[in-house]
């Protein structure tokens, strides 16, 4: 018998977003709070992934659940159960869906009975939570398969997928075939960006809804220089600071303290306190390109800079439904290890502690802060919601011109996009640039944050969830 894991989110004052928006967007927004309650009124809105931990869903899920919850809407969250097999699969799908071949494997019936066995106990189990007029929201291509099953007993479902390819080949196409039966029943299918939209589903049921960050989360909340420096050094990320002060808020309010060591996957010392930093934090995935960052750094950046990378992600055994995240840091680490001397010296990799959500995401935060440019050097992206974090804390972003990272900077204003993900001289000649224009990549830093706060904080998020389910409760009455 599985287990559904029910995450809770706790309850955030909405209203605290009066200070963030401009006066016009807080207005829309404070009108669509009255509304809400009434709306969902008797209802429960489930919100269903495989995973409570780990990557931009779950760190999505955690604020727009507790922001609706404090609309005085009923919104939950349950993380199905799954095998080794299983997320083999969805691993293997969602490698196909980004257009690369990832291990190499099929897509066919023996893959269908394995995602069908390990989804059937998952199905019934949440059959029996969800009630007549509830609506159902189930994320990405783990939980497509309970679409059928939930049509029986929910009033509303919604599939959300996350991820997807600007230019779709064979490969995607072939992953768009596998899941077509499962999920087009849905009454809505909901896409990051229109290009990720799949040929065959049908149009008038696609809707286009790009991710947010929280601002006031523990990732993304304030941290001044001190508050910066403490944390990096009680985790061991950096030192000078003192461990005592790494303080950060927790969603409830109330203070948490910094205390679990990062782990340095190369065995080395961390980036001296003063050194300038260039930093990615994304999954141990092969598509985040770890090793193809790692690769433009001791090429192209570090012979004309004293700069030092940090390569981080979570600790692998972590994150439970990624099953390639500790071949992937061995691939890097290894080669880390074949780097010159010196330069291994400057390479930092670093698997930050996971025992606690919210530490694990003021480390980041911290993190970013610190760092003088933050990449993120994705081959495929669905969204890249490390990029709007990196761009809240007015920092200069340079990514890939891929995915909906290409909806998020806009190129030379509020970051530099690299028009070939596979060209690290061009990568490195980006970080390069900014690291010796000081001024104008703090330019480029306050411009990204301004571009955030207008286009990709939670508000926007739930008011366009809130007009698509309501206009589908109202289609089914």
């Amino acid at each position: 018998m599985v287990t559904l894991t029910k995450v809770e989110t706790g309850v955030f004052d909405p209203r605290r977003f009066e200070g963030v928006l401009s006066p016009e967007a807080w207005g829309r927004f404070d009108a669509a709070l009255g509304r809400a309650e009434a709306i969902f009124a008797g209802r429960t809105i489930w919100n269903v992934n495989s995973t409570g931990k780990g990557g931009g869903v779950a760190e999505m899920l955690v604020s727009l659940l507790a922001y609706a919850q404090g609309a005085g809407v009923d919104a939950r969250w349950v993380v199905i159960e799954g095998n080794q097999d299983f997320f083999r699969v969805t691993k293997r799908i969602h490698n196909h869906l980004h257009g690369a071949p990832g291990d190499g494997g099929e897509l066919g019936e023996a893959q269908r009975a394995v995602y069908a066995d390990a989804l059937a106990p998952n199905a019934e189990q949440l059959a029996r939570r969800v009630r007549p007029g509830d609506i159902v929201l189930l994320h990405d291509p783990q939980t497509a398969g309970l679409v059928e099953a939930m049509k029986e007993v929910a009033a509303v479902v919604v599939w959300r997928c996350h991820v997807g390819l600007d230019a779709p080949n064979d490969i995607a196409r072939n992953a768009w075939a596998w899941l077509d039966d499962y999920v087009e029943a849905a009454d809505a299918h909901v896409f990051s960006r229109k290009e990720f939209a799949w040929d065959g589903l049908a149009p008038a049921k696609t809707i286009i809804v790009p991710p947010s960050i929280d601002a006031f989360s523990p990732k993304n909340q304030p941290l001044d220089a001190t508050a910066v420096s403490a944390i990096l050094t009680a985790t061991g990320l950096m030192g000078g600071g003192d461990p005592g002060a790494a303080i950060f808020v927790r969603t409830g309010g109330a203070p948490g303290l910094v205390e679990r060591p990062t782990v340095f996957a190369d065995a080395g010392a961390p980036p001296p306190p003063g050194a300038p930093l260039v930093t990615q934090v994304s999954r141990w995935d092969r598509l985040k390109d770890p090793l193809g960052v790692m690769r433009g750094f001791a090429e192209y950046i570090a012979p004309g800079t004293d700069a030092h990378l940090v390569l981080a992600g979570p600790a692998v055994e972590a994150v439970s439904d990624d099953p390639e995240g500790a071949e992937v840091l061995e691939e890097v680490r290894a080669a880390c290890v074949e780097l010159p001397a010196e330069m291994r010296t400057r390479v930092h990799l670093a698997c930050l502690p996971m025992d606690d959500n919210e530490e694990n995401a003021a480390i980041v935060n911290a993190l970013q802060r610190r760092s003088d440019v933050v990449v993120q050097k994705s081959i495929a992206e669905g969204f890249g919601l490390t990029v709007a974090e990196g761009m809240w804390k007015a920092r200069p972003v340079v990514a890939s011109r891929i995915g909906g990272i290409q909806d998020q900077i806009v190129d030379g204003v509020s970051g530099v996009l690299v028009s070939d993900p596979h060209d690290l001289a061009e990568f490195g000649a980006a970080v390069t640039g900014l690291l010796a224009d000081p001024e104008g990549a703090e330019h480029m830093g306050d411009e990204a944050m301004a571009r955030v706060r207008d286009a990709f904080l939670g508000p926007r998020h739930l008011l366009q969830y809130l007009d698509l389910l309501s206009r589908l409760m109202d289609e089914g009455a």
